[in-house]
This record gives C-alpha cells, structure tokens and sequence, in this order.
C-alpha cells in the first residue's frame, strides 16, 4: 500500500512543476523574444523485486542467499527538464529604430542530432561574458554604444560593441549599421547548431553549455536571415494551448490527490479497525 503513496505524490509534484512552468511562459506571453519552455517527463527506473531466504548447501552446515522473484516495481513519473521551444515568433511594428526583429529564413538541422539549428544576437556584459538572446527590443546607452535592456552590450561581427552617436541611423537587413551614410559596423547573429545545449539564465539570455563562444551565422552559406529595424519578435507562447495544458496538469495533480487521499483512508482503516483483531 505504501509503495501506492510514493508513486501518488511523485505524480503530484511533477504536476505541479509543470504548472509553474506553464504560469512562467504565460507570466512571458508579452515578452519579447521569449522562448517558451516545454516539459520532459519521465518515469523512475523499474525495479525488480526479489524475495531473499536462506538456503542449505548439502553436507557443509553453510547457508546460501538465493532469491525468488515477486514482480517490477514502478515509483512514478518525475520532470527531467524543461526544453526551450525555439520557433519562431510572430513580428511587432513598434516604429523604434532600436527595434530589431531576427527573421529566420533559412538555418541548417545539425547531422548528429537532428535538432534544428537556430539564431541569436550576440551580447556581452560588463565582464566580458558573452549571451545570447532573440530579444531586439535595444536602446542606446549613455556612451553611443547599443545595448539590450539589461545593459549587455550588442556585439558586431568584430567581436566589439557597436558604437552609434545618435538614434538617427539605418540598418540594412544583413545588419550593417548605417550612420551618416557610412557603415559603422554589422551586427553579428550567433548560430547553435543544436540549441537545446544552450543554458538558459533568464532575461531572455542564453549561454552555451560548455563557455566557448558560438559561431558566426554572417557569411554562412548555408544560413538565411534578415535584420528589420522598427520591428521585435513576439514571445512564442501559445496562449490557449497553455492555458489548456495548465487545465490538464491541475487535473492530473487532483487526480493524484484523491489517489492520495483514497490509501490514507484504507490505511486509517487498516489500522484503526483490523490492528483490533
């Protein structure tokens, strides 16, 4: 009975992981650039149940383990992770300058996994740590140079912060900067050839799982994209379909509940009424 106790509350709580995930992509439907997080969920290990008893051996007085078998054994479901959905979002005329919308056209999948590869900005903040983000709602700082709203800087295709003297500037849709009518530098757009090794910290930032700095999406043959000024990519949540899987999981979890609730009652019983006997 008791083994029924573990596996009802293991669904319970990974239930309720998967609604916090859900009210955190809900929380970020208005965020720009946000990537929504789906859940993986997997079961505990199996386990073989064996019955251990003592067995004789002829003629030496020596006792022998040996085993009969009961049956498997299984402790419920568990969230493993939650992976970042990396579709593209939906573009917003915001009419900024400093809006940049990253539009995939064209990316690779990688050989080895499979997965589709995607596209990023790529930023750095004040010690040098390079992320990664979709979010192209930027601004101009104090000192001319272009940042996201959490102050990292926005990196050219040099590997420098892009420097910009007034908000009065053009971009061209391979991310060349135009300003006064000459070129003041590119953006530079980072691909992952297998995004769901990137971390995610938040903000809408990533980082790649090992520290090494992503690849170079500028002169990639086999890459397609365009820069859109006055534009940012939407979040990627779903809104409804989130809203009926945050439904389904608070079901799941009161179904675990009553589950729950139904051995605890047949344990209260076993020991209230037949312990007597």
């Amino acid at each position: 009975m008791l083994r029924g106790f573990y596996t009802a509350a293991s669904g319970m709580l990974t239930q309720q992981r998967i609604t916090e995930m859900h009210t955190n992509n809900m929380a970020n439907a208005n965020t720009p650039g946000f990537k929504a997080d789906q859940a993986s969920v997997r079961a505990f290990p199996e386990l073989l149940l064996q019955r251990i008893h003592n067995q004789g051996v002829p003629n030496t007085g020596n006792t022998l383990p040996s085993g009969k078998t009961i049956g498997s054994l299984n402790t419920g479901s568990y969230m493993q992770e939650a992976i970042p959905s990396f579709l593209q979002g939906d573009l917003q005329d915001t009419g900024r300058k400093t809006d940049i919308a990253l539009l995939e056209q064209n990316v690779p999948f990688d050989p080895q996994s499979g997965q589709k590869s995607a596209l990023f900005f790529t930023v750095q903040d004040g010690n040098g740590d390079v992320r990664y983000t979709r979010n192209g709602n930027f601004s101009i700082d104090g000192q001319g140079f272009l940042t996201t709203n959490e102050g990292y800087y926005v990196l050219g295709q040099n590997g420098q912060p892009i420097s910009i003297e007034s908000g009065d500037f053009q971009l061209n849709e391979d991310g060349t900067v135009i300003e006064n009518g000459q070129a003041v530098g590119r953006i530079n757009i980072s691909i992952a050839n297998n995004p769901n090794r990137l971390v995610k910290e938040g903000n809408g930032l990533f980082r790649s799982e090992n520290g090494q700095v992503l690849p170079s999406a500028l002169n990639n043959g086999a890459v397609a994209f365009s820069l859109k000024q006055g534009f940012i990519e939407r979040s990627n949540v779903d809104t409804a379909q989130t809203m009926t899987q945050m439904l389904s999981a608070f079901r799941a979890f009161e179904a675990n509940q009553k589950v729950l609730q139904a051995y605890d009652k047949s344990l209260e019983k076993t020991v209230n009424e037949i312990g007597r006997l």
